[in-house]
């Protein structure tokens, strides 16, 4: 019995080293395997981050590619525009000499027509040219002027009208009305109906009519101021070759 005993406690002194050693050895593999586990979760978390890098620069490589044809497109717009500029610097100073030519074209007309409204119309032409000479008015602006004033000088070709002024007649001047039909008759009539004349464009004169005209020319002014429906008038007209 002795010797049992002594073989069993030789067998305890040999384990126990055995046990503690394995013992080490399985907290050293799990502080291992804790460190491999941590080891991981950051290589997954870089991975991941790694994929969002990627899909953030793959976005803006295609955001980068559109504003790059925008640029392109906004540079051709630029050059585009330098050009249309350049072009119409040169057709302002081409438009600009037409525009006179056509105010020195529309007060000869003026000078050679018909002398009605000529105080209008000389001050028309007269606000024209100053016009001209304005640095605040742009270039289409004072195009589109000097085309409204010839639009105002068609239009007289195709009405009637009635307007009153001073006439020098006989000696005197009289507070007349005058009675402009197109462009082809000219006449006047004094205040009280005692005197008419029309305007003859052969001789660039004035004519007295006799009397026999003035219910004619009275109706005429009545029909050109509203005051009665249009009607044939019978109203002596100079002809020109």
């Amino acid at each position: 019995m002795a010797f049992a005993n002594t073989g069993i406690a030789q067998e305890d002194g040999y384990l126990k080293p055995v046990v503690k050693a394995a013992s080490e050895i399985n907290e050293s593999a799990a502080s291992s395997q804790e460190k491999i586990n941590g080891i991981t979760d950051k290589i997954e978390s870089k991975i991941q981050k790694f994929k969002t890098i990627n899909k953030e620069t793959d976005g803006l490589r295609v955001y980068n590619a559109q504003l790059q044809k925008q640029i392109q497109n906004q540079v051709q717009e630029m050059a585009d525009l330098n050009k249309s500029i350049d072009e119409v610097s040169v057709i302002e100073r081409q438009i600009t000499p037409l525009m006179m030519r056509m105010i020195d074209g529309l007060e000869q007309f003026v000078s050679l027509d018909v002398p009605f409204l000529p105080e209008e119309r000389s001050k028309r032409i007269a606000d024209l040219r100053d016009m001209m000479d304005r640095a605040d008015v742009s270039v289409s602006e004072k195009f589109r002027r000097v085309m409204e004033a010839y639009q105002v000088e068609m239009d007289y070709g195709r009405t009637m009208e009635a307007y009153s002024g001073l006439l020098t007649v006989e000696g005197t001047a009289r507070d007349v009305d005058f009675l402009r039909v197109g462009r082809t008759l000219l006449v006047y009539q004094t205040r009280d109906a005692s005197l008419q004349g029309v305007w003859n464009k052969q001789t660039n004169q004035w004519e007295a009519l006799p009397s026999s005209y003035r219910t004619q020319v009275t109706k005429g002014l009545r029909m050109a101021k509203k005051q009665m429906a249009p009607d044939l008038l019978m109203l002596p007209v100079a002809m020109t070759e």
